[in-house]
């Protein structure tokens, strides 16, 4: 870990002293193994508005903390064809940090056995770690990124955040190991809001899952499907299941909610008799709802891929498949050959491409083109995430990314990780 400079350390001590009385009474948790917290406040610099806890862990970790916020400001060198340097050039872009002041939580609707999600008002601060790897994911118990959350880190302790950002945040300050968030569906597409925040946030992806949707109608028990009238769920789990949903239930009504396990929830909760919910059979089990139609998805190859996510990145290796995911932004004075030109550093060496992504630059979203005289044009600008067959252990690779930069204003390596190799079927399983 590294040195916290004496100007840190001094502002450290004084909290501690002032604060101490007051944080031994608010850092309880009224269950040791689950935890749910809430961010309540966010700021553009860092600091400890709440002092240090007062234990060793929590000074140590308060510490990390401090020392990963230090280093995340400083810029690091340009690529060279190095693995060490380029992985230190392309990472090393500027970011907004984070503060946030930690509350206790408070259990929620009184279920025992089931954690409530992280949200942005409610964070309590990062307990000691065990051995027990734990690992954030969005949604609630029952959601498929649980399910994903398993298969990933089978023996892990699962985390609930209601928010994609809440995810991210909870492994950047130590709350969580690992986030497993998904980032795109073979029926929906591309999850661009975690583009976004992948971008925003400096966490490494270490590795990726993917799962089989396996749709379920549930309803309160004893509810026929004629007399459903109301079908809600995550919209996209509607449109995979929209074929189904006209057939089983023509009468219902179609309701968007934000996410699949939560409108199982939601009927339960609220003793809905006249709505269900598609989720996964999970979701029936953990709300004592049944099962009106099993495996209702429209097309059976509907498989969501998700990413693992870490505050550090792996050593890459060459003794298995490797994938290797960046994001890059275009010279202005390059124009709209850039990308010809980026996609033939990868061609010329035989390295494969399963993946390309454009979203607008958040910095300068529209260039102006032209010099007056006849007018001017208002043209998007892009950044673009790319997914290539490589691992950056390989020269090849590393040599197309140095190749790259030379038409780029920005590059950065997201991560280069382990392809998942494993089989999987359409059946469901147990986790889903």
């Amino acid at each position: 870990m590294q040195a916290v400079s004496p100007t840190f350390s001094c502002d450290l001590k004084s909290m501690i002293q002032t604060n101490l009385t007051a944080k031994n009474a608010r850092y309880l948790h009224a269950n040791r193994n689950r935890v749910s917290v809430r961010c309540s406040y966010r700021s553009e610099s860092f600091s400890f508005p709440n002092g240090v806890g007062s234990s060793r862990a929590d000074w140590q970790s308060s510490c990390a903390i401090l020392s990963s916020k230090v280093a995340s400001a400083e810029n690091s060198s340009s690529i060279t064809g190095s693995l060490a340097d380029q992985v230190a050039a392309v990472n090393g872009h500027s970011n907004d940090s984070v503060n946030l002041s930690l509350v206790p939580s408070e259990s929620k609707n009184g279920k025992p056995g089931l954690v409530q999600p992280l949200t942005n008002t409610d964070l309590s601060p990062a307990p000691s770690h065990g051995s027990t790897l734990r690992v954030a994911y969005q949604g609630v118990p029952g959601a498929y990124s649980e399910a994903a959350a398993g298969k990933a880190y089978p023996k892990s302790e699962a985390i609930p955040c209601d928010q994609f950002d809440v995810a991210f945040q909870a492994v950047e300050l130590w709350i969580a190991d690992r986030a497993v968030l998904p980032v795109e569906n073979s029926l929906g597409g591309s999850i661009h809001r975690n583009y976004d925040l992948l971008l925003r946030h400096r966490l490494h992806i270490v590795g990726e899952v993917q799962i089989p949707v396996h749709h379920c109608l549930l309803a309160l028990p004893g509810v026929r499907p004629d007399c459903v009238r109301r079908v809600i769920s995550h919209p996209q789990a509607l449109a995979q299941t929209e074929g189904s949903l006209n057939r089983l239930t023509p009468k219902a009504a179609i309701e968007a909610f934000h996410d699949t396990a939560a409108a199982a929830e939601y009927i339960a909760t609220n003793n809905l008799r006249d709505t269900a919910a598609v989720a996964s059979a999970r979701a029936a089990e953990l709300y004592g709802l049944q099962i009106l139609a099993d495996g209702i998805q429209d097309d059976a190859g509907n498989v969501t891929r998700f990413l693992m996510l870490a505050r550090d990145p792996i050593i890459p290796r060459t003794d298995r498949p490797f994938k290797t995911s960046i994001v890059f932004a275009a010279q202005e004075r390059e124009g709209t050959s850039v990308l010809f030109k980026v996609l033939s550093a990868f061609a010329f060496r035989n390295i494969s491409l399963t993946k390309i992504e454009s979203r607008p630059h958040q910095n300068c979203p529209v260039r102006v083109v032209g010099d007056g005289s006849v007018g001017t044009a208002k043209q998007f600008e892009y950044t673009f995430y790319v997914d290539f067959e490589a691992s950056m252990a390989e020269a090849r690779a590393q040599n197309a990314l140095s190749e790259v930069q030379e038409y780029t204003s920005f590059l950065r390596v997201l991560g280069s990780y382990p392809m998942d190799m494993t089989p999987w079927s359409t059946l469901p399983s147990e986790d889903a």
